[in-house]
């Protein structure tokens, strides 16, 4: 820190003694062992499908209490035409098992989910119920089904399931949409495209990867879990046969609060969706009388990225969308009336993310103030950008928004740790708290490289964690709704599958408390209708809740 900065950040202690020093993220990836690189294929003739991967997921999968990591890899392009030498390893998804002592070991081989395709994305979600989180991964090609089978292996369940679509799948999460007891499946699938029909495209006489203006989009798949195994394509009959947008992110969320799950669809150079969960198993799209369609200007952006999280502590899902650069990020808060407001501007996010294109996106509470914040992770397409754009650059840095609980935010990376100086071209972004130390910590894809492990260091707040389990509900209990009041701090959190772009949080519900030392209130609306509430909750622990007993912990 240079003197003179310093010297006021003394001043403002002095002022202000409750001013604590910022949180540090430090990336611990080679310490913590994960050798992962990410492979896109690309050798010079800039396939379409090249700059877009790949996706991360946190997951408990072998159930010790530890966040284990599933990174999805691409593969040589070569490999999806042409038969390659047996002698030659392909590249493939790994599984990195938490340790408990900071590191990690990639058990894909062993585990059986060492996918070859050229990955995407991939989300989890215990589909049958037995207690043990599944994985679901989707590919330019063939989508693959894991079912875990309880002993540290996974079973390829794809053709029994009948969830192996071929075509260009993005992002995708499990959800319960019938509140049925049993996950469905959502797919975001991007444009109908193929290597050999590539297309080649200039700018200002460089060659560069092509608009996606030029190829036709795909419709979205929706997944009805039978309760058996197997899963029936229900997209039309739902009511999604105009999803046909370039699908690239998803979120599910409750943002009319009426006890069933809605779905927000980020498309790239097409209008995004909002499509309303009726309950009666179809939906509605909405999104031009929600005003969430378009930018502030009524335009159709690049969206990448989206999250739902209530960023004001008012009780309602707000939403954001990463797009392109020169575009916003988009930031709309939720009027609580079945409309969204743009605040991009007003939040002080958009001006802020212009000169980014931008990707991976979350609310996350890092420094457990109560106040969700937002973390982004950015790169550009082209390595040769600056060549027709002398303002762009490939290797960016990514960016934390500080929430100031008065409706805007700060970014405070350039102050928040080493591991948030890199620049890289970054894609994929989940957050965790894998060390268990009460704390999120972040991890990055980046492509054609290595991901960024990013352990948060520092910070006296106080927190809680809760692990919920369903017993009427799906077992993941995803789609549960849990509001917690300490003091006069408010906060509401769903358990969720799959945002962000191509990836999967921690489904835990981590919840910063200030200063609080314990929580006074806490309701937890159940996906089966059930609610239940608990009071005087201890600060500084993992609670598991188990549906229907709620009373009974502490």
């Amino acid at each position: 820190m240079k003197p003179i900065f310093l010297v006021c950040f003394l001043l403002l202690l002095i002022r202000n003694p409750s001013v604590a020093a910022p949180i540090q993220f430090t990336s611990v990836t080679k310490e913590a062992g994960i050798h992962f690189e990410h492979h896109n294929g690309a050798r010079g003739q800039r396939y379409f499908v090249e700059p877009l991967g790949g996706g991360a997921a946190f997951l408990d999968y072998n159930n010790d209490g530890l966040q284990d990591i599933y990174l999805v890899n691409g593969a040589d392009l070569s490999s999806l035409t042409e038969k390659q030498p047996e002698e030659i390893e392909s590249p493939h998804n790994a599984l990195y098992r938490n340790n408990g002592d900071g590191t990690f070991t990639d058990v894909a081989m062993a585990a059986g989910v060492a996918d070859t395709g050229y990955g995407m994305g991939c989300a989890v979600g215990d589909y049958d119920n037995d207690g043990f989180p599944d994985l679901y991964v989707t590919n330019f090609g063939a989508n693959v089904f894991f079912r875990n089978n309880g002993d540290g292996t996974f079973t390829d369940v794809t053709r029994g399931t009948g969830t192996g679509d071929t075509r260009w799948g993005a992002s995708c999460a499990f959800v319960d949409y019938d509140n049925d007891g049993f996950l469905d499946l959502y797919v975001t699938n991007y444009v109908k495209y193929e290597v050999e029909s590539d297309q080649v495209c200039m700018n200002k006489g460089v060659r560069v990867y092509c608009d996606p203006r030029l190829y036709e989009g795909e419709l979205d798949l929706l997944y009805h879990n039978n309760g058996d195994g197997t899963f029936t394509d229900v997209t039309e009959a739902a009511g999604f046969s105009g999803a046909t947008g370039r699908g690239l992110a998803l979120a599910w969320g409750d943002y009319d609060d009426d006890g069933d799950m809605d779905i927000y669809i980020a498309n790239d150079a097409d209008r995004n969706f909002l499509y309303r969960n009726n309950g009666d198993g179809t939906f509605t799209d909405v999104s031009l009388t929600a005003g969430v369609g378009f930018s502030e200007d009524g335009e159709a952006e690049n969206g990448m990225g989206a999250d739902f999280g209530d960023y004001d502590n008012d009780g309602n899902l707000d939403l954001v969308v990463t797009n392109f650069q020169d575009q916003t990020n988009t930031l709309y808060h939720n009027e609580g009336n079945g409309l969204f407001s743009d605040v991009s501007y007003a939040s002080q996010i958009g001006t802020m993310s212009l000169p980014y294109l931008a990707w991976g996106v979350g609310f996350a509470d890092y420094n457990n103030d109560g106040y969700q914040d937002l973390f982004i992770a950015n790169g550009h397409l082209d390595e040769n950008v600056q060549g027709f754009n002398p303002t762009g650059f490939y290797e960016q840095p990514n960016q934390l928004f500080r929430n100031n609980r008065d409706g805007t935010f700060d970014e405070v990376g350039v102050d928040s740790g080493s591991g948030m100086r890199l620049e890289k071209v970054s894609r994929g972004f989940a957050y965790a708290d894998y060390d268990n130390d009460g704390d999120l910590d972040l991890l990055v894809t980046n492509l054609k490289g290595s991901p960024d492990l990013l352990e948060n260091r520092g910070g006296q707040n106080r927190w809680l964690t809760l692990k919920l389990i369903g017993t009427r509900s799906n077992r993941d209990a995803i789609g549960a709704r849990v509001t917690v009041t300490a003091g006069n701090l408010t906060q509401v959190r769903e358990v969720q599958s799959g945002s962000s772009y191509l990836s999967q949080n921690d489904m835990r519900l981590h919840f910063g408390l200030g200063k609080h030392s314990q929580v006074d209130r806490m309701e937890i609306r159940w996906p089966s209708g059930l609610q239940e509430r608990i009071e005087g909750v201890k600060a500084n622990q993992t609670l598991t809740l188990v549906e229907g007993t709620v009373e009974s912990s502490r």
